[in-house]
């Protein structure tokens, strides 16, 4: 919701610029370009910097738990009306279901028209079966059922020290019904947290000064590794899958983002650094904390943020299944087998099923697809050899477009919620971010600091 007149507004603080080697995505830009300078250069040398991205990414994963479980405990603790944690839920889900379908679907018409695998005529008896195993085997092990089961942890710590997100949000939603229903009686564990809040969000803020080495590392290990060469060999399906996922950003969800009031070209330079992050490592969730914090700024309120950015790290895979689709084909024809509309159809529908049942499975863009693949058994599970030497640099695309996807459905779901601050929204998208409004005061004095930016403007605000 906009700012309302009779409200009394603190006077807008200007922005300090800082120097730009100083910002943090030019140091990661220039990271990523280093590093795939040594890899190219030094190869080997490049394969053994591996842990420095390895080890960036687990530093994060490490803190997503307790900030997704305090952002939303304490966000649902501070609210009033209970049946908005079921709204806002129940249109995260609409959301998710739709883009999702569109994506496997756009994928599937894009295959169907470029055609990226037709003429390779690979003979599929050549193909290596024992390359792709490990990844058959887990999705063999993936079911709805499995899946539904997995999101209730085993005790109600255990979901904070194994790290699953959708256990934590679980957990944390109960915690934060449980909380609401107990007040006052809850106030000073309410406080405790809030508190604990402040210290985490402090916690990511220099967990994101490494990101330059991290990106410097993961990148070095890529090029290293797999050698530019690899990409010229399947360069048709990956300028594809690239192009696909650009349009899908710039055309579907810049639709959507102008029918909600913003510019999807703004909302990418707003979250150039996280972005640019995830481009680095490869991994989205790299820059999840930071999202959180970055919406909420934006104007989109906390207990919408805390619902909506971690379902859809699960649910919102828009570049996953544009790939999913797209890698399907180009291997039925990468070994001469024409697939019905049938048959197509049918990975459709497999697709919409199990890249909710593999979410949070390391290597999920390969496990979603060999269990997707399963469902036609005229194309060989084995095809999936062919584009194993890329996947990492499918994965990069992957990561970025899922990442827009989840940034743009919680501006969404706000607006339909009539939760969005357009005028702070406006205001981050052109780069000054505005004072919190009277209204979020009084929230964040109930449920506790956010983040280290936002306390700030609490601070100013004399609360």
């Amino acid at each position: 919701m906009g700012r309302q007149d009779g409200i009394a507004q603190a006077p807008e603080v200007p922005m300090q610029r800082k120097p730009f080697y100083r910002q943090l995505y030019v140091q990661v830009l220039t990271a990523i370009v280093l590093g795939a300078i040594v890899g190219h250069l030094f190869p080997e040398f490049g394969a053994s910097l591996k842990p420095l991205g390895d080890g960036f990414i687990k530093l994060v994963k490490m803190i997503i738990a307790p900030v997704i479980f305090l952002t939303v405990a304490t966000g649902i603790a501070g609210m009033r009306d209970m049946s908005k944690v079921g709204s806002v839920a129940g249109k995260a889900f609409i959301y998710f279901l739709f883009f999702s379908t569109l994506a496997l679907i756009i994928g599937l018409v894009v295959g169907n028209v470029v055609r990226p695998g037709a003429g390779l005529a690979i003979d599929p008896a050549t193909l290596d079966a024992a390359a792709v195993a490990n990844f058959t085997e887990t999705a063999k092990e993936q079911s709805v059922t499995g899946f539904l089961l997995d999101i209730i942890p085993e005790t109600l710590f255990s979901a904070m020290t194994e790290g699953k997100i959708l256990q934590v949000l679980l957990v944390a939603i109960l915690a934060g019904v449980a909380m609401a229903m107990t007040r006052p009686h809850s106030d000073l564990v309410l406080d405790v947290l809030g508190s604990l809040s402040e210290i985490v969000f402090k916690l990511v803020h220099m967990l994101m000064r490494l990101a330059p080495i991290g990106a410097f590392g993961a990148i070095a290990f890529t090029i290293g590794e797999f050698g530019i060469g690899s990409l010229a060999n399947l360069a048709a399906l990956i300028a594809t899958f690239y192009l696909t996922s650009l349009l899908f950003v710039l055309v579907v969800l810049g639709m959507v983002g102008y029918f909600t009031g913003f510019s999807i070209f703004s909302l990418i330079r707003y979250l150039r650094e996280e972005l640019l992050l995830v481009l680095g490592t490869s991994s989205s969730e790299a820059a999840l904390p930071s999202l959180m914090e970055k919406m909420e700024i934006a104007g989109c309120r906390k207990t919408v943020v805390g619902l909506v950015v971690p379902t859809g790290y699960s649910f919102n895979l828009d570049g996953t299944n544009i790939y999913m689709t797209l890698a399907a084909l180009f291997i039925a024809q990468a070994v001469g087998i024409e697939l019905s509309w049938g048959e197509q159809f049918a990975l459709v529908l497999v697709a919409m099923i199990s890249s909710k049942g593999a979410a949070g499975v390391t290597g999920a863009g390969f496990v979603i697809l060999a269990a997707t693949l399963s469902v036609v058994p005229s194309v060989p599970v084995a095809g999936m050899a062919l584009i194993l030497g890329i996947d990492r640099f499918m994965s990069e695309c992957r990561a970025l477009t899922n990442f827009i996807g989840n940034s743009v459905a919680t501006i969404v779901v706000a607006r339909w919620e009539n939760a969005l601050d357009t005028d702070r929204l406006a205001a981050a998208m052109a780069g000054n971010p505005l004072p919190l409004p009277e209204e979020d005061i009084e929230r964040h004095e109930r449920s506790g600091p956010h983040s280290e930016a936002i306390t700030a403007q609490l601070a100013e605000h004399g609360a």
